[in-house]
């Protein structure tokens, strides 16, 4: 094995062209290529910027041309040489550097490598298990790379449009107390405090707030969040932040920052213009015409509400989900109704999976409806149906019947697999939204209680303050999310910031006194000294990397992620650990999972 000696880079593989020519110039990198045409050796020298040609020619050095032959894929290689031109005939255009190559007159092989374990030179079939095993290899992939370049410039990005409005980077504790609401909690057991525990943050919430109260006026922090929770290819125990929190604010104050802030972020990592301001929905709009409160809007496919439509008609399964406060509503799959058999019974098969008990159907042709339920309807049924969808020749009514959170479940995942199966989703178009006007709180029918559908600091509407006592379920909050092709890139709201008020909505959400002062009781004390009105927003770095690189999951946008099971096959965390350690930690060794339950096992 070589050393580098006397041998100081001076041009990263992406940079050499014809401007260069007749330099000597000192590249190193990884091998991804090597081809011997008889006798000259071509390698493709790739680092994190790209790619160079790089040739040994025994006519130059036999002795270093010797040594490379021996060379192979991944070793890592320093090269001194000259800059020339390439021949007409070769010249690689794909390339920044494909018309020139650097004929190699000095080799120092500077590490071997094992054969990788997948090709890194192609686009190829791989499994994740595999990659995320082998991140270090995956991250050499330019594609993978490039997003976590992306990644940076987008983060770079945020720290200067927010430093150059007025706000501080200010960090916030990673070991905290355990809080009721929200997700579950990552739990630290704390050494020298005996049977307590810290949690990891699912936000910088609280401390954010008091910040505000401290008169800091404008915070933000790129922070690591955590949450104990059922993963999915846009979820990660462990993800990121963009925290924001101001004083003397109003919604359209953080409105106007987010987006200027996001049209930054689009144009420094994608050179994309973004043309604030970005449309608006309320929460009860978007749920009547998408069913969710993150919708796609690049395509249509929107729900059409016929419950009231449909009352009384003879098809029974309609009528009595309607009797007893059901809800029945319809997509019309405009031009789909070339769908056959086997796509209806797809759709029905997709539909179920999220609840559905069925999924009725009718194709709209030229000279009638084609469905089995049609007979049940009358022509004055039919008709207003088809006013209600603008139903034409050659269009697919797809129906949902249930009660109106799985009807709009059902239909709301409905249209995004249509747009999937059709190939509606345009990576390159960007429609933001915002969804404004969310309900304070919604009722729990397992607890017997409303919970927050943010959380316990969020304002209500001012002029709905009096409904809390009266009708809590009818108060909406001063809450905001931004949505971006039916991804929620960043929530937030304006804060309680009385105590009257926050312990009046504790109460709403069944915390009594005893509880919030136990749980809160450091908030609630901060907000008697004199808060400022105050709010904030916080965007998820992963979710919003994910949509500008085109990807399908976060973890494509994450150095080291863990799988869908919350594990590392990099690192093979979660693991054991030494009985001495759990000891310390005043933890129970001899304790076990088994079958669901928890229960003692002798240890000896």
């Amino acid at each position: 094995m070589d050393t580098m000696g006397a041998l100081r880079r001076t041009h990263n593989c992406n940079i050499l062209g014809t401007d260069n020519l007749d330099q000597e110039v000192t590249l190193m990198g990884w091998v991804l290529r090597r081809r011997d045409h008889g006798g000259v050796i071509f390698i493709d020298l790739r680092d994190r910027w790209g790619i160079t040609q790089v040739v040994f020619n025994p006519e130059i050095n036999p002795e270093v041309h010797t040594k490379a032959h021996q060379v192979r894929s991944e070793w890592v290689l320093a090269v001194k040489g000259r800059v020339e031109r390439r021949p007409g005939n070769m010249a690689n255009p794909k390339l920044v550097t494909g018309k020139i190559e650097v004929l190699v007159d000095e080799l120092a092989i500077l590490n071997t490598s094992k054969t990788p374990p997948f090709p890194l030179d192609e686009v190829s079939e791989v499994s994740e298990n595999l990659r995320l095993q082998y991140r270090y290899m995956d991250l050499r992939r330019p594609e993978i790379a490039a997003n976590l370049i992306m990644r940076h410039k987008a983060v770079q990005a945020v720290r200067n449009f927010l430093s150059s409005n007025d706000f501080l980077e200010i960090e916030t504790p990673m070991l905290t107390r355990s809080t009721p609401e929200g997700a579950r909690d990552y739990l630290v057991p704390s050494r020298v405090n005996a049977g307590k525990f810290y949690a990891l943050p699912q936000s910088p919430q609280l401390f954010k707030q008091m910040l505000m109260v401290s008169g800091m006026d404008r915070y933000f922090q790129i922070v690591k969040c955590f949450r104990d929770e059922d993963l999915r290819a846009d979820r990660q125990p462990e993800f990121t932040q963009i925290d924001m929190e101001m004083s003397f604010i109003n919604e359209e104050n953080i409105i106007e920052i987010s987006e200027g802030m996001v049209k930054e972020v689009f144009k420094e990592a994608r050179d994309i213009d973004l043309t604030p301001p970005f449309k608006r929905m309320t929460y009860a709009e978007s749920m009547d015409r998408f069913g969710t409160d993150r919708p796609d809007t690049r395509f249509g496919f929107e729900l059409t509400e016929l419950t009231e439509t449909l009352r009384g008609c003879s098809f029974k399964v309609f009528n009595s989900i309607i009797e007893k406060g059901g809800s029945v509503k319809a997509i019309n799959a405009k031009g789909c109704a070339s769908f056959s058999r086997k796509d209806l019974d797809n759709l029905t098969d997709f539909a179920t999976s999220y609840g559905a008990k069925g999924m009725a159907w009718i194709k709209i042709k030229e000279d009638k409806w084609q469905s089995p339920i049609t007979k049940f309807f009358s022509e004055d049924e039919l008709a207003a149906m088809g006013k209600a969808l603008n139903a034409q020749p050659g269009d697919l009514i797809l129906f949902g019947a249930d009660s109106k959170a799985i009807v709009n479940q059902v239909l709301s995942e409905l249209r995004l697999e249509l747009a999937r199966r059709l190939d509606l989703m345009d990576k390159d178009t960007f429609n933001f939204l915002w969804i404004t006007d969310f309900p304070l709180v919604e009722y729990d029918t397992e607890r017997k209680r409303h919970s927050s559908v943010h959380h316990p600091f969020t304002a209500p509407q001012e002029e709905q303050l009096e409904m809390l006592d009266v009708d809590p379920a009818k108060v909406n909050s001063r809450a905001y999310d931004l949505v971006l092709n039916g991804n929620e890139l960043g929530g937030g709201s304006i804060r309680i910031h009385t105590p009257e008020v926050q312990e009046k909505v504790l109460k709403v959400l069944g915390i009594d006194a005893e509880e919030a002062e136990d749980k809160f009781g450091f908030l609630l004390n901060a907000l008697k000294f004199g808060a400022p009105p105050h709010g904030g927003i916080a965007f998820g770095v992963d979710r919003l990397l994910m949509v500008l690189t085109g990807s399908d999951s976060i973890r494509d946008v994450i150095a080291f992620p863990k799988t869908q099971k919350a594990t590392c096959p990099l690192t093979d965390a979660p693991a054991s650990v030494a009985r001495k350690q759990l000891t310390e930690l005043h933890l129970r060794p001899d304790w076990k999972e088994d079958t669901g339950d928890r229960k003692k096992e002798t240890d000896n």
